[in-house]
């Protein structure tokens, strides 16, 4: 692949291939392996569910959560554990587990019981670690359950909170933690509010800002949320963006439209916030990719993907939308921040939209979106997998610095017959930032306090093979909800560091400033990382408090 001056150059050379030939997937992705960035490994070859939603836990395991009324799962509960529903179409008597917990250090499997649907619903954690989850459908619609971690060995379950639930049913909804530790829950569909918990006074609250971005689509659903160092939300919905005052319920500005159409759920794009750093003052949001209005009304599972991304400095006196091109278009991408402050982009399709056997023409290589780097150099084409993950898969950013994928199942019910079949297969990803060439300059995070006060100085020690040569920089990675290609509560903050000290033996010590107040970072665990030279350390998990 030499002759090819850039990625782009070799995915086309590559896709010409495959117009010209028959080939399979994997002999397709085993050319297209040359010269391109990143590995993939195959963690588990069955997870026995298809992980609609899945979150990290600061005990470095892993929640898998898809939904029930589906019928069965190919992993059973324990004895005694059986759902009873008389209600349920598929099993009465529901004896599979809907959700399961992942242990990294393993790779072992453990079912969880779910006894209400959680059918497109959403989460975050709570400050002190445990998992909020709300909504779904059915008879989820207006449930709120919790998961309390625990250390691998114990036997931690999803609880149903039956003293509350949500003032409106939240099917689509997102969920974002906010300053103050509680949660805002964002729309969802035919619910143009937003609520919180815990529950404040007078409950759900019109947000009319929803209501203006709907659509004959729908495309107001899984809104985009990001809370902004000034402790208000960005929100978008369709084509638009708003800022808003949680705390008064109203929206305190508004920024102009993003061009090319709806980019939320049914359309199917995503979107981040870049890292916070230097004076938190500054909050940069990103909006790519999507599905032309019509393709969800019409079924048209052909219907190109868009290829744009939306860049806006939402902070700026006079915010306006930068536009630039992808090397694909793409629905269904999941964009994940990596420890380095560049954020990956994987899953999806090149064509259709959201919804169960609507897309088609799986794009398969991860793409590497580079913030630091000018427009039209941003983007870099990856190393493809050889499994498609369409609807209803996920991804998230491991404590190893690796990025598990996880889910696809574009069919109603569990179907392992079709084109496309849901996928029970968990991988993972390694950037080229943990290839083999750069362990000599990857860092060890030897010593971290467990809490860190806002505001407040404290020192790490980092060991590294080869002497360190400029900063080495200390990064809070939030461990987000990931579903249906946003994961709520997103969020990497670099730390005021001071250069490395030598302390002897390859050892340095850092003085690091923790954020200073908790709308740039909320309380609660964040995977803390040492970052030298673009090479991420293990993460070390740190709870921040007031």
């Amino acid at each position: 692949m030499g002759p090819f001056a850039s990625p782009s150059q070799q995915w086309r050379f590559l896709l010409s291939l495959l117009v010209l030939t028959t080939v399979s997937l994997d002999d397709f992705a085993s050319f297209a392996r040359a010269g391109l960035p990143g590995t993939w490994e195959l963690l588990v070859a069955d997870a026995g569910i298809a992980s609609m939603h899945t979150a990290v836990t600061r005990f470095n395991t892993v929640v898998l959560l898809d939904r029930t009324n589906i019928g069965p799962s190919r992993l059973r509960l324990p004895r005694g554990h059986c759902r009873l529903d008389p209600r349920d179409a598929a099993l009465k008597r529901d004896c599979y587990a809907h959700s399961a917990v992942l242990d990294l250090a393993t790779n072992r499997i453990r079912p969880l019981t779910i006894l209400t649907d959680t059918w497109c619903s959403s989460g975050q954690f709570l400050p002190d670690g445990s998992l909020l989850q709300t909504g779904g459908d059915l008879d989820g619609f207006r449930k709120i359950r919790r998961f309390a971690p625990c250390d691998p060995a114990g036997d931690c379950d999803w609880v149903e909170l039956d003293h509350a639930e949500l003032s409106e049913g939240r099917w689509y909804g997102t969920n974002q933690i906010l300053p103050d530790g509680s949660v805002i829950v964002v729309g969802g569909r035919a619910a143009n509010t937003v609520e919180y918990y815990p529950p404040r006074e007078g409950g759900a609250v019109f947000f009319p800002f929803l209501a203006d971005a709907g659509d004959r689509q729908m495309d107001n659903l899984y809104p985009y949320v990001h809370l902004l160092p000034d402790g208000h939300l960005f929100v978008f919905a369709n084509d638009r963006a708003v800022s808003f005052d949680h705390k008064l319920a109203r929206v305190v500005r508004q920024y102009p439209p993003l061009e090319g159409g709806p980019r939320n759920y049914p359309s199917a794009g995503s979107s981040a916030m870049l890292a916070l750093e230097a004076g938190y003052d500054t909050a940069v949001i990103v909006v790519c990719g999507g599905a032309p209005y019509g393709a969800f009304i019409e079924r048209n599972t052909d219907s190109p993907a868009r290829g744009s991304c939306g860049r806006i400095v939402a902070t700026a006196a006079e915010p306006s939308w930068e536009l630039e091109d992808m090397p694909f278009g793409r629905i269904m991408g999941d964009m994940v921040m990596l420890p380095t402050g560049d954020f990956l982009i994987v899953n999806g399709a090149q064509a259709g939209t959201q919804g169960f056997e609507l897309a088609s023409d799986p794009c398969l290589f991860p793409v590497l979106y580079r913030p630091d780097q000018p427009a039209g150099l941003r983007f870099m084409t990856l190393n493809p997998s050889t499994i498609p993950r369409l609807y209803h898969s996920t991804a998230n950013l491991l404590p190893d610095g690796r990025v598990l994928i996880a889910g696809s199942n574009p069919h109603y019910f569990y179907k392992f017959n079709a084109e496309f079949p849901t996928e029970l297969r968990i991988e993972t990803f390694s950037p080229e930032y943990l290839s083999a060439d750069r362990a000599n300059i990857r860092p060890s995070l030897d010593e971290i306090p467990a809490m860190v006060r806002y505001g407040e100085a404290f020192d790490v020690c980092v060991s590294v093979e080869l002497p360190v040569v400029g900063i080495v920089d200390v990064n809070l990675n939030s461990a987000p909800f990931a579903t249906h290609s946003f994961s709520q509560g997103q969020r990497l903050v670099k730390l005021a560091v001071t250069s490395a000290i030598p302390d002897g033996d390859g050892r340095y010590r850092i003085r690091c400033t923790a954020p200073p107040n908790t709308a740039v970072a909320p309380p609660g665990y964040y995977m803390a990382f040492a970052v030298n030279q673009g090479v991420p350390s293990v993460a070390r998990w740190v709870q921040l408090i007031a």
